[in-house]
């Protein structure tokens, strides 16, 4: 492993020299402006896949060459670098800083699973539906890094059998010495090496370098030798692994919950604004029956893979073993720790409430919404708006009882910048500027037009290709960063083959969520990993289906109840006018 990192760094340097000068040929040669944005596209694919520069230092290359190629003025890259995702970002890290900082996670976390029961299968499931519930609205590594010490307790009870858990693991339960939490909390710790970037409102950003040898201090592997029995191995990797698949899953589900979702939702509102079908009233009811099959489903295959096919025990067994209560007692414990609901936690669960009914209301489709109110201005408030003005509420309201000497409020804005992902603001605006050079240079149309004899195939067949496309980079590269590269080619595509653009688009974007094949794949991968259950053909294998599993799940949503919630039978008239083949 050292001799690997060792040549890495040779090759890194090189790769940034040598990628630009290979690619002089097309500027230099072709001269026009397609081969031209044509070299920045390349350049940035090449040096976002293999991160040899930072994901938000290689987004500010549109910024720099943009100008020097004459594709856009300096102050026309720099307008498109700020959009409304940016602001509905803000509004939404307002809401998880409450959440982490006043422990409102760790509540819901545990009171769904001691709701589910303690069984291993019942516990599995009961920490999935937990964690994607959590990831809906949180970063899905912030999700797992604050799960994670939770499941490693239970593991801890299981390997004991029967000794209570060591004092490092009730600190790290209650938050006191997570050495997990160190690898997601990167901006709050600027003294932490950086192994990984932790990216707030569900952005994931690839891991530095391998898990296996963290520089921060990681939880001990555990040795086969101390596994009592190959039963609790098996419960220990299904344990930690359920953790890491169903953040992802739950992600899925609402716009904010990665940073897929709130580009592909941005991408759509900048170049198609006329198309008011994307919202997240619409996103959540197509999007939460996928997360609920896959879910089921993965829950399924991973109880298969890991603790047998004895399912009916897991789910109709009431007759708790000696291990199954202390675990129970636990939890139970764990949870009466945390004492009474506060009244922040209360004030922080209403906002929390409020700002999902106020998403799902603004345009819900079915019936008219709030912003129907200001008919005057329509269309002038987005989901961003209520995320702000939410958000502004957190550094309003106070979290203590106000007296003579001090006032603070519910969060600081020290704690907001620890979990803000600034990084993944400039990340999406150069993503944003590459999507603007691409449509004013002529790319997107001229590479719309080499892909045009995908048209004679039907379009699933061509969704599909793209989906595995997606679903294979995204193992190895930044989910933020292949859904940046795509949209701008699969949108001309679309139009070019008279398919609806959503009907390439939305499929493309749930896929880019499904890395599940590798340690390095993204940051709950990672997490989970250091903990030393698993080895990397446990997430090989375990990854291959869950990933089978999530494609099937968003073709059966694209051809049944999407379609009509869509309309993506139909080209519509938002869209430039094509030879439309029908879907």
């Amino acid at each position: 492993m050292r001799s690997l990192r060792c040549s890495w760094s040779f090759v890194t340097p090189l790769l940034i020299i040598l990628t630009p000068l290979s690619l002089l040929p097309l500027p230099l040669v072709i001269k026009t402006k397609e081969a031209e944005c044509a070299y920045i596209l390349i350049l940035m694919s090449v040096y976002w896949m293999t991160e040899v520069l930072p994901l938000s230092i290689t987004a500010l290359l549109p910024a720099l060459l943009f100008p020097l190629f004459g594709i856009m003025k300096s102050s026309q890259v720099a307008s498109v670098y700020f959009k409304d995702f940016h602001l509905l970002l803000l509004g939404v890290i307002c809401l998880a800083t409450a959440i982490e900082k006043w422990g409102l996670h760790r509540r819901i976390a545990l009171r769904l699973v001691t709701a589910v029961g303690v069984n291993p299968g019942k516990l599995m499931l009961g920490f999935m539906v937990g964690c994607a519930f959590l990831s809906m609205w949180l970063s899905n590594t912030s999700t797992v890094a604050m799960v994670m010490p939770i499941v490693e307790a239970v593991i801890q009870q299981v390997l004991s059998s029967g000794d209570e858990p060591s004092i490092d693991h009730t600190g790290a339960l209650n938050g006191i010495s997570n050495p997990a939490l160190q690898l997601e909390d990167m901006e709050a710790q600027h003294d932490q090496p950086e192994n990984m970037k932790s990216i707030e409102a569900g952005v994931i950003e690839r891991v530095q370098t391998a898990p296996e040898e963290p520089e921060t201090k990681a939880p001990a592997p555990q040795s086969n030798g101390k596994y009592k029995t190959h039963e609790d191995h098996m419960i220990c990797k299904g344990l930690s692994l359920c953790i890491a698949y169903s953040s992802s899953i739950g992600g899925l589900t609402t716009l904010p919950g990665t940073s897929a979702n709130l580009i592909f939702a941005e991408y759509i509102h900048q170049y198609y604004p006329e198309c008011k079908i994307i919202n997240f009233g619409n996103w959540f009811v197509l999007c939460l029956p996928i997360c609920i099959i896959m879910l089921i489903l993965s829950w399924i295959f991973l109880h298969w893979m890991f603790l047998g096919t004895n399912f009916r025990a897991s789910l109709c067994s009431r007759k708790q073993t000696d291990k199954e209560k202390k675990t129970a007692k636990l939890l139970e414990d764990q949870y009466i720790s945390l004492g009474p609901i506060s009244w922040q936690e209360i004030i922080i669960l209403v906002i929390f409430i409020l700002m999902a009914v106020l998403w799902f209301a603004r345009e819900p489709g079915f019936m008219p919404g709030w912003s129907s109110l200001f008919a005057e201005y329509r269309g002038y408030a987005t989901d961003a708006t209520a995320a702000l003005l939410l958000g502004f509420m957190f550094f309003i309201i106070p979290g203590h009882i106000p007296n003579a000497n001090r006032y603070e409020a519910l969060i600081t804005w020290k704690e907001f910048q620890a979990c803000m992902p600034w990084e993944i603001c400039l990340l999406v605006g150069g993503g944003f500027a590459l999507a603007e050079g691409t449509k004013i240079s002529g790319l997107s149309s001229w590479v719309a037009e080499l892909l045009t004899p995908l048209g004679n195939l039907p379009p699933l067949a061509t969704v599909t290709i793209a989906c595995l496309i997606v679903t294979s980079i995204t193992e190895v590269a930044s989910n933020a960063a292949t859904i940046t590269i795509f949209l701008p080619i699969l949108a001309p595509l679309a139009e070019a083959i008279g398919v609806n653009p959503l009907y390439m688009l939305v499929p493309t974007a749930l896929c880019v969520s499904f890395s599940f094949l590798l340690p390095v794949s993204n940051p709950p991968n990672a997490i989970v990993f250091t903990y030393g259950h698993l080895t990397s053909m446990d997430m090989v294998k375990a990854g291959l289906g869950v990933n089978v599993i999530g494609i099937l799940t968003v073709l059966l949503a694209l051809t049944t109840w999407g379609t009509p919630l869509l309309n993506l039978d139909t080209y519509p008239d938002w869209a430039p006018v094509a030879n439309i083949t029908g879907v």
